[in-house]
C-alpha cells in the first residue's frame, strides 16, 4: 500500500482494524467458519500463503480473481496469471471488448473452476463479509465458483456483522477509494455487500487466514 494514497482514518479506528488478531481469537473464528461449512487453513505469512494457495489450485483450472491487495501482496495474482500452470480469466476478459463481448465477459467471470479473492470481514461467529462497487466477485463467491479460495489477513476478524459492517465503511472503503482514484482516476463505492453465513456444499469454500495484515 503506498503510504501517501493513504486518507487521514482516526488513529483508534484505523489501529482497531488494522491490528493482526491474537491466536485466541482466530481459533474462535476459525472454529465458528468450520462449523458453518467453510474450511480454513492458517499461514504464518505471505509466503506461506501463497504456497497453500497454489497447491490448491488444480493446474489447467479456469481460475478468476476479483481485484485483491491480498493476493497482489502475496504474489498469488501474478503467479495465476504468468506462470503458465492455470487458465487465467482475468488477463483475457481485460483484451475483450466490454460493448461487442459483454456476454461472453460475464458468462466467463461468473462460473469459473476457482475464484480467488478476500474478503473485507470475518466475524467471530463464522460469517464471512464482502463490499464491492460492481459485485463482479460476488456471485462467484456466493454459488457461481466451483472453489472459493479467500487470502485473509488475520487483521479482519471482528466480533459480529455490525462490526463488519463499520469496518467496510470507516476503514476499508477509504482505503480502496484512494487506491482506485490513484489507479483508475475514479471513485470506489459500496454499492453491494455480500454476507456468507453458512456454505452447504463441503469443501466449496476456503478462508487462508495469514497470521500477517493484508490487503484493506
Amino acid at each position: 500500500m503506498v503510504t501517501e494514497l493513504e486518507p487521514a482514518l482516526d488513529g483508534t479506528l484505523s489501529r482497531r482494524f488494522s491490528t493482526v488478531a491474537d491466536d485466541a481469537r482466530v481459533t474462535r473464528a476459525a472454529a465458528a467458519l468450520d462449523t458453518n461449512g467453510i474450511s480454513v487453513v492458517r499461514a504464518a505469512d505471505a509466503e506461506e500463503a501463497k504456497r497453500i494457495v497454489l497447491d490448491l489450485v488444480p493446474a489447467g483450472a479456469h481460475v478468476h480473481n476479483g481485484a485483491s491487495q491480498s493476493l497482489e501482496e502475496t504474489g498469488i495474482a501474478e503467479e495465476i496469471h504468468n506462470s503458465g500452470r492455470y487458465e487465467p480469466i482475468h488477463p483475457r476478459i481485460w483484451s475483450m471488448d466490454r460493448v461487442t463481448q459483454a456476454d461472453e465477459i460475464r458468462r466467463l467471470t461468473s462460473s469459473p473452476d476457482v475464484m480467488l479473492g478476500s474478503v473485507h470481514a470475518v466475524t467471530e461467529t463464522g460469517s464471512l463479509v464482502a463490499a464491492s462497487a460492481s459485485g463482479s466477485q460476488l456471485g462467484p463467491y456466493a454459488s457461481g465458483a466451483g472453489k472459493v479460495i479467500l487470502v485473509v489477513g488475520t487483521q479482519k476478524i471482528v466480533s459480529d456483522l455490525d462490526e463488519a459492517l463499520r469496518r467496510i465503511d470507516e476503514y476499508a472503503f477509504p482505503l480502496e477509494d484512494a487506491r482506485a482514484e490513484a489507479a483508475y482516476g475514479m471513485h470506489s463505492a459500496v454499492n453491494k455487500v455480500l454476507i456468507i453465513n453458512r456454505e452447504y456444499m463441503p469443501g466449496r469454500i476456503t478462508v487462508v487466514f495469514v497470521d500477517e495484515a493484508l490487503g484493506f
